[in-house]
């Protein structure tokens, strides 16, 4: 069905602008604006109105936006019920996800759901879980992956798994044979912490706080700005810090780096699901969908282990 013009159109005006949504539909921007200039002579009119950066709807553009809307939620409906009735499940997934889960827990779950579904394609956004919020608010993605605590919402938000929070450090470091340590004893080590603004310090300095801690009571070695980064610097020796297993599956696979739980308690946050109401979802999201929650997540973090 030939709703991707209409759907391009509806992309533009709620990020109200051509390259945020070329990189959310995966166009480039010329692309973008061949479709809207496309859209603009079958009307026969201005769509929206550009004045330097800023970029709004027309009056028309306000009336197409209205249907466009109607268009593509009866598309994903036709789409969904001849899915159902013939057994084929194609279509395209929007998936946003924050750091952790996008680059470390999602990759090898999609590549499963595509061996029983090829006909289904995923695209993941990777951000911020800010950024993921907004754009399933606003329907530029269809579901969202996210961690840590999240304020309400008007969406579905549905717990998907446990996150445990390690100790990591480097096989030389002389904790590299403990199992648990004492939150205590981070005082006593240099630590490498995440930017300002990082979901992963803020559930650390939480954590901390918890017990009495806070990252005044740490020699906060590097401040940096990946968990990829402090992996590397960690593995090197020249600090401790504390990361999701997940993020430290491939290396405790091949021994770069140790890690050690908590003697108070084990620091465990959660990985929430994200999506809209059901009568929003099409055939091949209702799929994706039901894949990640019967997905064997504790099987594939220990195969790794």
């Amino acid at each position: 069905m030939d709703d991707h013009k209409l759907k391009v159109f509806c992309t533009v005006a709620e990020t109200k602008s051509f390259s945020k949504a070329s990189e959310i539909i995966r166009l480039t921007q010329p692309a973008v604006s061949l479709q809207i200039q496309a859209l603009e002579e079958v009307c026969g009119t201005k769509l929206f109105n550009r004045s330097g950066c800023v970029i709004t709807l027309t009056k028309a553009g306000e009336m197409l936006y209205r249907y466009a809307k109607e268009i593509n939620t009866l598309y994903q409906a036709a789409e969904k019920e001849i899915g159902e009735f013939t057994g084929v499940v194609k279509g395209i997934v929007s998936v946003g996800a924050s750091s952790t889960i996008g680059n470390y827990v999602l990759p090898p779950v999609i590549s499963e759901f595509r061996k029983k579904f090829p006909n289904v394609g995923v695209h993941l956004h990777i951000g911020n879980t800010k950024n993921v919020i907004e754009f399933l608010n606003s329907g530029n993605i269809d579901v969202g992956l996210v961690e840590g605590d999240i304020k309400k919402q008007k969406l579905v938000i549905e717990k998907l798994i446990a996150d445990e929070m390690v100790l990591i450090m480097s096989p030389l470091h002389p904790w590299a044979k403990r199992s648990n340590i004492s939150i205590l004893e981070l005082s006593k080590e240099p630590f490498i912490l995440r930017e300002e603004g990082s979901g992963t310090r803020q559930m650390i300095e939480k954590h901390l706080t918890r017990h009495g801690m806070s990252s005044h009571n740490i020699k906060i070695a590097f401040i940096m700005g990946s968990t990829e980064s402090i992996k590397g610097a960690v593995e090197e020796g020249l600090g401790i810090s504390i990361v999701s297993r997940w993020a430290a599956k491939k290396e405790i696979r091949y021994g770069t780096l140790k890690t050690a739980t908590f003697k108070e308690e084990k620091f465990i946050r959660d990985f929430s699901l994200l999506y809209r109401k059901p009568k929003d979802s099409s055939h091949s999201l209702d799929k994706f969908l039901g894949f990640l929650k019967k997905f064997p997540f504790d099987k594939l973090l220990s195969s790794q282990r």
